[in-house]
């Protein structure tokens, strides 16, 4: 009856995240900014402009081990373990990677991601850690699915299959390489937790049919 219950609850916060989709969650002391291109009833289209962040990889089976392992590494970095010794508070989102392609009984390689900070977008305290690297993401658009939750390997799959549906639906293109599962919370936050699929655009976005745009609204 517990694990009844609990899945019952997961999957109610997952409802009520896709029905009531906002332009993300960020409780953090700085956020990826983006425009909002549109809405639709099943994702949504943002844009973001190229930024720094400080990124390791991580050699898995499952999505939140290989999260949780380079989690540590790059926690290290921002909390002192730097040539520098600088320390700065965590931003968000938090990237990870997950490749589309891989066999089912081989591990996958997830690149987890932080967000490097304004002030040091362009000259980031130096890793100790030699499985520290910085990664530049480019100007782009991105089609997002949200959901609550714990961001698990299986909920992040779900999800990710349930955007790529809604992508072929709507006759867009998209990087199928890898999709990014995007987390916003500190791993202590239990609840009202805030998660995210990305998908790269490829060609020009394609919103659908029933749509709201808002550029204005940005986050």
């Amino acid at each position: 009856m517990t694990l009844l219950f609990s899945l019952m609850m997961m999957m109610m916060m997952m409802m009520v995240c896709v029905a009531t989709s906002t332009v993300g969650s960020c409780n953090s002391q700085e956020c990826l900014q983006f425009e909002l291109l549109c809405r639709t009833e099943d994702y949504e289209v943002r844009r973001y402009s190229a930024t720094r962040w400080i990124s390791t990889d991580a050699e898995a089976y499952f999505l939140g081990v290989g999260a949780a392992m380079a989690f540590r590494r790059l926690y290290h970095y921002i909390s002192g373990d730097n040539k520098e010794g600088v320390k700065f508070e965590l931003t968000a989102p938090v990237l990870v990677e997950v490749p589309e392609e891989r066999k089912m009984w081989e591990p996958a390689i997830y690149t987890l991601s932080f967000l490097l900070p304004s002030a040091y977008q362009e000259r980031p305290p130096t890793p100790t850690n030699d499985k520290l690297y910085f990664s530049d993401m480019p100007d782009m658009d991105v089609y997002v699915r949200c959901y609550g939750g714990w961001m698990l390997s299986i909920t992040s799959q779900l999800h990710a299959h349930l955007l790529t549906k809604a992508l072929l639906r709507a006759n867009a293109q998209y990087n199928h390489t890898h999709h990014y599962a995007v987390g916003y919370d500190s791993p202590l936050k239990l609840l009202n937790r805030h998660n995210e699929v990305w998908y790269v655009v490829e060609g020009d976005p394609v919103c659908g049919h029933n749509l709201t745009s808002n550029p204005a609204d940005a986050h």
